[in-house]
């Protein structure tokens, strides 16, 4: 399998507004906070960086490194947060000593580069898509595709699988989903933040995987929504939990994150995120991010929940402009209740 050379990490600066109920009363002065994990809320994360420069100093570094480093780093103390599109389970979160919020909704689309089928034109059924990721599908006019696009003119053209190298999120809910739509996948493969993929080449973050998709032609591949969305790319038309066509549309993102059952007692850890969410209009691939905090560092937490609840407040049209669903406002109301009652308890 080849690999995808060494990618530099993404950084990001962002500024954060101060005087939130959040704020302690040493924050009058400039200061700095340091996260780095998922490179799936990457792009909201910059754009809310932008509008945090014309309000003040304060700073927010965040590196995209992918879910399983955010989880190591913050694991580790090395940085104030972690972000992760892996849901932490409550007794895990306990053995690491962390607390755990959702940021922002995101979607995983499943991503092609095939030269005269354009955007929501390929329709794969689950079955095609577990049985290219095996390897099993080799060529775009395998029979398996064809039965379900009779209109597309598909040509005979070997079909390159591109997956993530490193430890991630995005892929803990792609393999999530693979595993519960394929018996075959979830037998010989498996899900996880890392799996051993039965063929294609590495990439790393969601923007490796959006490259390697972009320039062979052939390509198919798994990233957020705002990574399809900002890079042109082409995504496909996929079966719902309750086996229903369904396209990639805000509205259908919207459709599933509708479902969430949070509940601050279990640290909002949902069972499979948002996947699979049923009715006939929900994305079975929409994912909620999450945001890690070590539990002993009190001062710390206020700055980190200080630049959240500006997002919250502020941040929604950025996140939808780019594709992402922004809390209902009622998470966002348990959100604060979960700082206040147990964070900061």
């Amino acid at each position: 399998m080849k690999k995808m050379k060494k990618a530099t990490v993404a950084a990001l600066t962002v500024a954060v507004t101060a005087g939130t109920v959040f704020a302690s009363a040493t924050t009058a002065k400039a200061w700095t906070i340091n996260g780095a994990g998922a490179t799936f809320p990457y792009p909201v994360y910059v754009e809310w960086a932008k509008e945090f420069k014309r309000a003040t100093g304060n700073k927010v570094n965040y590196q995209g490194i992918g879910s399983g480093g955010g989880i190591k780093q913050v694991t580790d103390r090395v940085v104030d947060f972690g972000g992760s599109d892996k849901m932490l389970k409550p007794k895990d979160l306990d053995k690491r000593r962390l607390y755990q919020f959702p940021a922002v909704i995101g979607s995983i689309m499943v991503v092609y580069n095939l030269p005269g089928v354009g955007d929501k034109e390929l329709k794969l059924s689950n079955k095609a898509v577990s049985d290219i990721f095996m390897g099993k599908i080799r060529y775009w006019d395998d029979k398996e595709i064809k039965a379900d696009n009779p209109y597309v003119k598909l040509p005979h053209l070997p079909i390159t699988v591109v997956h993530r190298s490193e430890g991630s999120g995005t892929t803990w809910n792609f393999t999530y989903w693979l595993a519960h739509i394929s018996p075959e996948w979830k037998e010989k493969v498996g899900y996880g933040k890392v799996v051993r993929w039965p063929t294609g080449i590495g990439a790393k973050g969601n923007a490796g995987v959006t490259n390697y998709v972009k320039r062979i032609p052939g390509a198919i591949g798994y990233v957020e929504y705002a990574y399809k969305k900002q890079n042109n790319l082409s995504a496909a038309v996929l079966k719902t939990a309750d086996g229903h066509w369904v396209e990639p549309s805000d509205e259908s993102f919207k459709a599933a994150a509708a479902h969430g059952k949070w509940t601050k007692r279990t640290h909002f850890y949902i069972d499979g995120n948002l996947l699979l969410a049923p009715g006939r209009n929900s994305w079975p691939l929409t994912v909620a991010t999450m945001i890690l905090l070590p539990r002993e560092k009190k001062e710390r937490n206020k700055l980190v929940t200080e630049f959240f609840d500006w997002a919250f407040k502020h941040g929604d049209r950025a996140a939808e402009r780019l594709g992402y669903v922004p809390l209902p406002s009622e998470v966002k109301s348990m959100i604060r209740s979960y700082w206040s009652e147990v964070v900061f308890k």
